[in-house]
């Protein structure tokens, strides 16, 4: 038992005494998450602003305030909240012999680091594509993915409004997807955390690009702004779930993008119920009853 406990405090010691040297400058720029956040939001804010899609749509948005708390709460808080959780299963996996590398399907450790990179982000975004298609289509999952489509005027904080629980769900997924190359994560990951932050910003906020012929490829606003859309194409349970890359709504026939003037209306219906403030939209999804 000690082991257990021991394994749990150094993880969320550890957590807290990362984030704290982020903030005041003392990791390696480029793991500096917290910074990178706040540096990449800016920069799509200010590109909101100066290049507005719905130009009728304040600076300071319907839930601007509440969406930023969203962000560090899911970015940070609760990263250290529940570190020690996740390090308790590692070690009890490891005691019960099933390790990092059970499920390695490929070894690119000999691999050129572009190729490493791109293999790493390909895999991890299939799996929260998958990932994303369960919390819409299944009603216990819905429930908490509600809290994301509760957005009413999108904009880059939409980004990491979010359920805790959906934590939960995407950790030990991307934690499968690391361990299909053998637990190997790139040494030069972080360009692919970046990547997926500033993508995620973009496709949340409250500017038109398409990225031209790489629409087929990439994620955008546009295609994600239907994603969010209140009235979705009959018989389905949702539409563009593509996370980075949207290649894959193209592949399995998920997409849908009928016009570009993104004034349409968003959320879900019967969302005029649901809560406002960021303590009931966390517990909402535990409540009885609740569809």
């Amino acid at each position: 038992m000690k082991k257990y406990i021991d394994a749990f405090v150094k993880a969320f010691e550890g957590t807290v005494d990362w984030t704290w040297k982020s903030i005041i400058f003392e990791v390696p720029w480029y793991t500096n998450y917290f910074w990178g956040l706040i540096i990449i939001s800016l920069v799509v804010w200010l590109l909101e602003i100066f290049f507005p899609w719905r130009k009728q749509q304040s600076v300071f948005r319907k839930d601007f305030w509440l969406d930023g708390f969203y962000m560090f709460f899911n970015f940070f808080l609760f990263a250290i909240a529940i570190s020690g959780f996740y390090k308790l299963i590692g070690v009890l996996f490891g005691d019960i012999g099933i390790g990092i590398q059970s499920l390695a399907l490929i070894d690119p450790t000999r691999w050129p680091m572009w190729l490493q990179l791109l293999v790493f982000f390909i895999i991890l975004d299939f799996v929260q594509w998958f990932t994303h298609i369960l919390l819409h289509k299944y009603a216990f999952l819905w429930k908490f993915h509600k809290v994301h489509h509760s957005v009413k005027e999108m904009g880059f904080a939409a980004h990491l409004r979010y359920h805790w629980m959906e934590n939960l769900l995407y950790k030990p997924l991307k934690t499968f997807g690391v361990m299909i190359l053998g637990g190997f994560e790139p040494e030069q990951a972080y360009i692919v955390h970046f990547f997926a932050i500033a993508i995620g910003h973009f496709n949340h906020s409250n500017i038109k690009i398409t990225w031209g012929p790489l629409k087929y490829l990439l994620n955008n606003p546009v295609m994600h702004l239907y994603h969010h859309a209140y009235d979705l194409p009959k018989g389905t349970y949702g539409v563009n779930f593509g996370i980075s890359l949207s290649i894959w709504d193209y592949i399995f026939g998920t997409h849908h993008i009928p016009e570009d003037s993104g004034t349409i209306e968003l959320g879900f219906p019967g969302d005029e119920h649901f809560p406002k403030d960021f303590i009931h939209q966390n517990t909402y999804g535990f409540k009885r009853g609740q569809k």
